[in-house]
């Protein structure tokens, strides 16, 4: 009979630059066992001797970087090593090629993987090296948008077990001129509403105002659609809980993220913040950038 598993282990991964210190940093506070650029071959072993510790170490967070040349193949094969022994979860953080640049310039490091190269040569080598990874993964993050505190309490939100829910879900307005979240699990556009843009009492205003929002909601089919995606989101939430998901990101989208998708992804939020089990988080991505 297998034993249930009493140790939770945590794989951060993802881009140098797109936030893995700041991830490791805000678990550490949270009580968790962190190692920085272990070998992933030593994990079982610490995670063996973390086991002798009558659960003083149950939570273990392993940092990795992409300096592996075979580093997915590496992940699976501790995944399954750890199998029935651990849960191991895999966290992979991402960002634009545009702000890790902007990071890196602002720290004056060089990247790990640009040798002789250019700095985006480096990002570009290490993005497509760490490609397949992403893909297993079971969080993914873009820190984009994200300032050390954002990352901190997203991560916070994460896995912080104590007071987390069976489902945490991001609600997520944004501009599909500015590009889609790489990180959304769900995806809805607003652009079949006619767009407050175009009225001069409204043009300078925001979704987050009464008067766009009721423009906005007061559209033929808003409602029904809005109150119907709601109830078609009751069993994927389920499901989702079912195969152990606790992250999800329902990306709303218009053109530019200022008026049909803020208002809309208000709506959602406070309709799906009524949902037993679900504890729903708020952005508006793009809000200000016109």
């Amino acid at each position: 009979m297998q034993t249930e598993a009493t140790q939770d282990i945590l794989i951060v991964a993802g881009m140098s630059g797109a936030g893995r210190t700041t991830a490791a940093k805000t678990l550490d506070d949270m009580g968790w066992y962190v190692v920085d650029n272990l070998p992933l071959w030593l994990l079982t072993t610490v995670a063996d001797m973390a086991e002798r510790t009558d659960g003083a170490l149950s939570q273990i967070a392993a940092v990795i970087d992409a300096r592996g040349r075979d580093i997915t193949r590496s992940v699976r094969e501790t995944i399954a090593e750890l199998s029935g022994k651990a849960r191991v979860r895999l966290l992979f953080l991402e960002a634009t090629d545009e702000v890790l640049v902007r990071r890196y310039d602002s720290v004056r490091r060089p990247h790990p993987l640009m040798g002789e190269g250019s700095l985006i040569d480096g990002i570009r080598a290490e993005r497509e090296r760490v490609h397949e990874l992403r893909q297993i993964s079971d969080y993914i993050i873009d820190t984009t948008s994200f300032n050390v505190h954002q990352l901190t309490t997203h991560i916070r939100d994460l896995f912080d077990t104590a007071t987390a829910p069976k489902l945490h879900l991001v609600v997520q307005s944004f501009g599909f001129k500015y590009g889609t979240p790489a990180d959304a699990d769900l995806m809805v556009d607003m652009r079949f509403l006619p767009n407050p843009f175009w009225d001069p009492q409204l043009r300078d205003l925001t979704g987050v105002d009464a008067a766009v929002s009721d423009f906005v909601l007061s559209r033929e089919g808003a409602r029904e659609f809005l109150d119907g995606y709601c109830e078609a989101l009751k069993p994927v939430f389920a499901g989702y809980q079912r195969e152990n998901k606790h992250h999800a990101m329902l990306a709303v989208g218009c053109t530019g993220g200022k008026h049909r998708s803020v208002a809309s992804a208000n709506f959602l939020a406070a309709k799906l913040a009524e949902l037993e089990g679900v504890q729903v988080s708020l952005r508006h991505r793009d809000l200000g950038r016109e």
